[in-house]
């Protein structure tokens, strides 16, 4: 059985602002926050997401909740703008600023929503990392809880696009060191590759599906795998394309429900998608 323990973090919205932009390949950007408020941040799961507060583009102000010990309370006035993402790396300081990253995708990463190329795609949260400079502030809520990675498991799959190649990276840096890691990676194009390190692609067997070559790419390369008893699979991305996916692991491949966490990150057509939705609501866990 493929156990992942769980652990609850107290709820905080955290102030941020913004140290340093590394463009990671012509598509994502890495921003680097900073602020005293990120003394007590944790978040020691692959999988772990926070929300993140971004200003209104029409006015530039920043709209966020406020905690009190009752929860969350929207305020009167203020358009809030929000999105989730996960936290790709956090850099405790003992000497310094403590440094979160989160990594983001510039444009939808949709081909057939327009050119892929053209960051004219995305929605407020790419619009304001293509323009956000050093000393900008925005706020950062959670992670309400983690789950951690499994400990007990020989061989894991791991299935990602470009929205979710921030945790497909923890999971790298997670797992178990004898776990076998194969990856299939569904992308619009080779220039995502650049995301990877060289230490990370030497982590796992890594399979580049580029949507630019059509599609179907996805079903095929699940439906070719040989799985272990004790398999571990996690996929996220477009929730509509991994549908299939799911369907075949649970009913045909024969994952159990512990083997199996399927996460529609985002869905064509839904703004600002609640990633804990059902994937498949015909077919719930």
């Amino acid at each position: 059985m493929a156990t992942r323990d769980h652990l609850r973090h107290e709820m905080a919205i955290r102030l941020l602002t913004v140290s340093h932009i590394d463009q990671l390949t012509p598509s994502m950007v890495r921003v680097t926050l900073i602020g005293d408020a990120l003394e007590d941040f944790s978040a020691p799961g692959p999988t772990d997401h926070v929300k993140v507060f971004f200003p209104d583009p029409a006015t530039g102000e920043l709209t966020i909740p406020e905690l009190r010990a009752d929860g969350l309370h929207r305020p009167t006035d203020g358009v809030i703008i929000s999105r989730d993402y996960t936290p790709r790396q956090f850099r405790p300081a003992p000497f310094g600023a403590a440094e979160l990253d989160i990594d983001f995708v510039l444009h939808a990463p949709d081909a057939a929503h327009g050119n892929p190329k053209d960051p004219a795609g995305g929605g407020p949260a790419s619009a304001w990392a293509a323009a956000a400079h050093p000393g900008d502030e925005i706020a950062v809520a959670g992670p309400r809880g983690s789950h951690l990675a499994p400990r007990d498991v020989s061989e894991a799959v791991l299935i990602a696009d470009e929205t979710a190649l921030p945790a497909f990276t923890r999971w790298l840096d997670l797992l178990p060191a004898s776990t076998r890691i194969t990856a299939l990676l569904d992308v619009a194009d080779e220039e995502v590759e650049p995301y990877l390190t060289s230490e990370q692609l030497k982590r796992a067997s890594v399979e580049w599906l580029y949507r630019e070559d059509g599609p179907g790419q996805l079903d095929e390369a699940v439906r070719s795998l040989d799985f272990a008893p004790d398999v571990y699979v996690w996929a996220a991305g477009e929730a509509s394309s991994l549908v299939p996916v799911r369907r075949y692991l649970k009913h045909d491949a024969g994952l159990r429900p512990d083997q199996l966490d399927v996460q529609g990150y985002w869905k064509r057509g839904i703004v600002n998608r609640d990633h804990h939705e059902p994937i498949d609501p015909s077919d719930p866990d």
